[in-house]
């Protein structure tokens, strides 16, 4: 199979001379000696975003990222001071409460989710040659987390790699082997890689000795540098991007190869281009946190013309305060130890205006009504469950249901108004049928409608279509 134009070009470019000063050395077949000196990373892989010490305050870190939850945060806060207290401080506080408590069940909810499909992911088992094994070396069923750089590991046919390897050995007499690398770059053409010839027709056990110097853990997919050095022989066998098997990739038409691994888990092509699970906000959320905006602006004016006027009120009555109806400034049911009467915490004019500016704050909060929040967390729990049992939704091909993977975005579904597409049967499946067409005014419709299944079509809608 033929390599696409950006993956040569690459690998043009990774032919270049490796130092052994930047180099990292890989034991073929011998793994302890490989990871003894080298703090190499193992094989597990790790996509969840939470770990049960970092879940609250990480998510509650995201959680106020959203405009809203600091505006509640703050009612909240000021309403704990003696001075400013309008409502009850448990009232002021339960409601922002639960709406935090509900999204963090919905966030912990889909963390599970990518725990689970790690765990699936690292328990699976890849064919690792081990020979200490009964009977001889022999390749024997190993946990993908437990596999370690240095093992030489054995894929056959639709099997994914478990880690990047350099091929040794493949079923096909050329040591071509044919990976789909969908997985990696939505690529659904084969692309083919190769075994050395000095490696092709020798066993995997006899390999014991062989030393590999690849170049550091990085991202490029399309480049890989290193040299491999036999047992006995002075010279080096360069290898570059075609003698390479990255994680994700699986083997096609192709029976079985053979590979050592010289990148695993995080430092594998594949995990260093994840970026990790993203905070996705939907569009009707982004519009939320402008009409917060919005909305503060307009109770800030409201507040300052109330704490205006009422600096107007208290300079006008400033010699009846004391006496004042709704205005106490002294308690005159109890003395001090000056025996004058106590004061009604009263620090002043400036200090009455801040203190009803904050107050009016409290009191028109409901601008903002947080239980617009609650009401949107709940709705897209209960999308995501409907959508999820749909049964219209079910795909009987691939015996799959609607999988909804983030929670955040449902509503965006319903907003859809372009799809783009680099290929028309990424989006028909390579089925394409004649429908209706309107030609110069004459309507062609019962051509479809009349032509049989499978029959071939006209030359008019091989013309046009």
């Amino acid at each position: 199979m033929a390599e696409d134009h950006g993956s040569s070009r690459h690998m043009s470019a990774s032919q270049k001379e490796l130092g052994d000063e930047d180099a990292r050395v890989v034991r073929v077949a011998d793994a302890a000696r490989t990871n003894e000196r080298l703090d190499l990373a193992g094989n597990a892989v790790r996509t969840a975003k939470y770990s049960p010490l970092t879940f609250l305050p990480r998510n509650l870190f995201e959680q106020f990222h959203r405009l809203a939850y600091v505006y509640f945060l703050a009612i909240a806060v000021l309403n704990q001071l003696p001075q400013l207290a309008v409502f009850g401080r448990g009232a002021s506080v339960m409601p922002l409460a639960f709406v935090l408590l509900v999204t963090a069940v919905k966030d912990a909810y889909e963390d599970w989710r990518r725990h689970r499909s790690d765990r699936a992911e690292n328990g699976r088992l890849a064919a690792v040659l081990s020979p200490a094994a009964p009977g001889g070396a022999q390749f024997v069923p190993t946990e993908w987390k437990h596999v370690r750089v240095g093992d030489v590991v054995r894929v056959v046919s639709d099997e994914s790699l478990p880690a990047d390897m350099v091929l040794l050995a493949t079923s096909e007499p050329t040591g071509v082997a044919y990976v789909q690398t969908l997985n990696l770059d939505g690529e659904s053409n084969l692309k083919t890689r190769y075994a050395k010839q000095e490696t092709l027709s020798t066993p995997p056990e006899r390999l014991a000795g062989a030393v590999i110097r690849s170049e550091r853990p990085n991202r490029n997919i399309y480049g890989f540098q290193a040299n491999l050095e036999l047992e006995g022989e002075s010279r080096r066998i360069p290898l570059g991007p075609s003698n390479i098997v990255l994680r994700g990739c699986e083997l096609k038409n192709t029976p079985w190869a053979v590979g050592v691994v010289v990148y695993a888990g995080r430092e594998t092509k594949a995990m260093l281009n994840n970026a990790g699970a993203p905070k996705k906000r939907s569009r009707l959320e982004t519009h939320m946190n402008r009409e917060t905006l919005f909305l503060s602006a307009i109770l800030v004016v409201l507040c300052s013309i109330v704490a205006a006027l009422s600096g107007v009120w208290l300079r006008t009555h400033e010699e009846e305060l004391e006496l004042a109806q709704f205005f106490h400034k002294k308690d005159y049911l109890h003395r001090d130890k000056d025996n004058d009467y106590k004061n009604y915490n009263y620090y002043g004019i400036a200090a009455q205006i801040v203190f009803i500016f904050l107050m009016a704050v409290i009191v028109f909060q409901i601008m903002i009504p947080i239980s617009l929040y609650i009401s949107m967390e709940l709705v897209r729990l209960g999308q995501a469950y409907f959508m999820i049992r749909d049964t219209r939704l079910y795909d009987e091909s691939s015996n799959s249901r609607f999988q909804c993977r983030a929670l955040n975005i449902n509503e965006d579904l319903g907003q859809i108004k372009c799809i783009f597409s680099d290929k028309t049967g990424t989006l028909t499946q390579n089925k394409m049928e004649f429908r209706c067409a309107s030609i110069d005014g004459i309507d062609y419709s019962d051509i479809a409608r009349q032509r049989p299944p499978g029959s071939v079509a006209s030359p008019l809608s091989h013309q046009f279509f």
